[in-house]
């Protein structure tokens, strides 16, 4: 065991974290709701497949969407119940997905699988790919999948960083499930065949720091506070030294980055037996009663969860689902929890800055301050005339949407939002021509 500052990076921006609301707040169980609805694309890559059918009864634990192809994960009710609907609704993106609509019976009955036979890399690989294990920092990439790289890898880095202001989830599962995650961390180093593991923590959580001490073969990163420090190629930056190269993955300098909450899924999956059917999210902002960290089953409405904290206040102005930096601003609260929700904010207008853009001032403070060196200026102003080719160009594919050229913007100009059009476009341009 070893416990190291690690390696600052230049650029980035540093903000005021407002983890306060909720720093101290165990994680309560939110109740099972009356109806669950549960989207069948909760990772990146295709959706799964629908395998139950209205009428049918399920129980909890109980496969309902069957992983399609090699990037999908399977999808498990999360809660004993009649199925009333499978149909399309539109999610925080504005675009339809398949979503089973469970009506909860509360009788509990639980399915599990069973035990499983050895603890070969193969036998553990297979596990984590049954129980629909994402990663769970928010990219949602099947966790089956960065297991099983190309090439032998020599690092395991633990993001524990959670940058991202207000969000509290993983710093309260450092603390109330340490072990848990270490064992988590065992088996996935195991299924890689890695020696060499990193927890980065960031440096205002000393008590998770202090947590995992105690484990000797963990190699304790304490992180400078700073954005995006949470992000993977700055991570294993500022932890082993290494830099991922434009277009590469981590893979490529020979590292596999995991999240504190997709440790804890896998502990389960392994050690408990138990498929991905509930998560842990933050509900914090000055515009919620009660903010609270709370494990919520899969496919519970934000809405519900917001009673549960004691209701919005009248004063609410924005709400987003995630981190204030890279979640998404809702017209609403009809939304449902997925695998990588990490969070619920309810701002008010002393948090959340509602003025209309206006025209760029050319003072260049997001290139300044963008931790990928891009200028998004020119991205954005190439997006605004269709000028796809040159927005690449400048480096839209390498764009982390990390969002701290928008929060440094003094003319408030939407400069992430264009950048993910430019992203968008140019995918679908390349598709084209394919």
């Amino acid at each position: 065991m070893s416990i190291r500052k690690a390696k600052g990076y230049r650029y980035g921006i540093h903000i005021p974290d407002m983890k306060d609301l909720t720093k101290d707040k165990p994680i309560e169980q939110f109740p099972a709701p009356k109806k669950v609805y549960i989207s069948l694309s909760q990772h990146i890559g295709a959706p799964a497949n629908a395998c139950v059918e209205v009428g049918e009864y399920v129980k909890k634990g109980q496969l309902i969407g069957k992983e399609n192809g090699v990037v999908s994960a399977n999808v498990y009710s999360s809660v004993c119940g009649t199925i009333v609907a499978i149909e399309d609704i539109v999610n925080d993106m504005g675009q339809k997905q398949k979503y089973v609509v469970i009506e909860n019976d509360f009788s509990n009955e639980e399915i599990l699988f069973d035990n499983i036979k050895d603890f070969e890399p193969s036998t553990l690989i297979a596990r984590i790919r049954e129980a629909g294990i994402v990663g769970l920092g928010g990219a949602g990439f099947p966790t089956a999948v960065k297991l099983t790289p190309k090439n032998q890898l020599e690092y395991l880095i633990i993001n524990g960083a959670e940058c991202e202001p207000y969000l509290n989830c993983d710093n309260r599962l450092m603390l109330e499930r340490t072990d848990d995650i270490y064992k988590g961390i065992c088996y996935v180093a195991k299924a890689l065949n890695i020696t060499k593991i990193i927890i980065g923590i960031e440096a205002n959580k000393p008590e998770a720091i202090h947590a995992f001490k105690c484990f000797n073969d963990l190699d304790v990163a304490i992180l400078k506070k700073q954005y995006p420090m949470g992000s993977e190629k700055h991570l294993i930056y500022c932890t082993t030294g290494r830099k991922v190269p434009v277009g590469k993955m981590p893979f490529d300098v020979g590292v596999c980055v995991q999240n504190i909450k997709t440790m804890i899924a896998c502990y389960e999956a392994i050690d408990l037996n138990k498929p991905l059917t509930e998560g842990v999210l933050t509900v914090s902002g000055n515009g919620v009663n009660e903010p609270k960290n709370l494990k919520v089953p899969l496919g519970t409405s934000f809405n519900e969860i917001v009673e549960f904290c004691g209701g919005a206040k009248d004063n609410v102005v924005k709400v987003i689902a995630g981190g204030p930096m890279m979640g998404r601003a809702l017209i609403g609260l009809n939304q449902f929890t997925r695998k990588t929700d990490s969070g619920i904010l309810l701002l008010t207008n002393t948090e959340a800055n509602t003025n209309e853009p206006t025209n760029c001032i050319n003072c260049a403070k997001c290139a300044n301050n963008c931790p990928m060196r891009l200028m998004p200026m020119f991205i954005e102003q190439f997006t605004l005339i269709g000028d796809y080719k040159s927005a690449e160009k400048y480096g839209a594919m390498n764009c982390i949407e990390c969002g701290s050229c928008s929060f440094n913007c003094p003319a408030r100009r939407t400069l992430v939002q264009s950048i993910q059009t430019a992203k968008a476009k140019i995918k679908e341009m390349k598709q084209n021509a394919k």
